[in-house]
C-alpha cells in the first residue's frame, strides 16, 4: 500500500491526515496517483473499508477486473461511460455509482480524465503494495437500478 507524505503507517493501517474528504483534498492525491503503475492509490484502510483515489487519463482502458468486495465510486470530475454487468451509461462529476462483489465493471470512452473516490467494504483485499491487483471470481450479480 502506498501512502502520501504525513500518512501514518502500521500493522494492517494506512492513512494519510485529511480532515475530510472533500474534492481539493482528493485532488492533492491525483499527482501521487498518476506516478504509480497502477493508476490506484489506497489511502486509508480500517476494518469494515478502504478508501483510495482512481484516475484514469482521457482515452485510458480501464483493465481493472471483478473484486471480492463492494464498491463505491464517487467522480470528483470527469466524464465517460461505466459498466455495470449488463448496464451502461455515461458519468459524470457528482455521480455515485455501486458495484457488488465479483460483479464485471469497468469505466470506457473516457472523454476527460475521471478522478474516482473509491471506497471499498470489506477493504479490498489486494496486495496491500504497488501495483495493486485486482482480482476476484468472474461471478456477474443482477444489472443495478440506475
Amino acid at each position: 500500500m502506498r501512502t502520501r507524505a504525513g500518512g501514518i503507517s502500521g500493522p494492517g493501517a494506512s492513512v494519510v491526515r485529511m480532515r475530510e474528504f472533500s474534492p481539493s483534498a482528493i485532488e492533492e492525491l491525483v499527482p501521487d496517483a498518476r506516478a504509480l503503475s497502477s493508476p490506484y492509490l489506497e489511502f486509508l484502510r480500517t476494518g469494515p473499508m478502504s478508501v483510495g483515489v482512481y484516475v484514469l487519463a482521457a482515452g485510458a482502458v480501464d483493465a481493472q477486473s471483478p473484486h471480492a468486495e463492494d464498491e463505491l465510486y464517487f467522480v470528483v470530475r470527469g466524464q465517460g461511460r461505466f459498466r455495470n454487468g449488463e448496464t451502461e451509461g455515461p458519468v459524470r462529476a457528482g455521480d455515485v455509482l455501486y458495484v457488488p462483489a465479483h460483479r464485471p465493471h469497468r469505466f470506457a470512452a473516457i472523454e476527460e480524465e475521471l478522478v474516482l473516490l473509491v471506497v471499498f467494504a470489506p477493504p479490498e483485499s489486494a496486495a496491500p503494495t504497488p501495483p495493486v491487483e485486482r482480482s476476484g471470481p468472474d461471478r456477474p450479480g443482477a444489472p443495478p437500478s440506475r
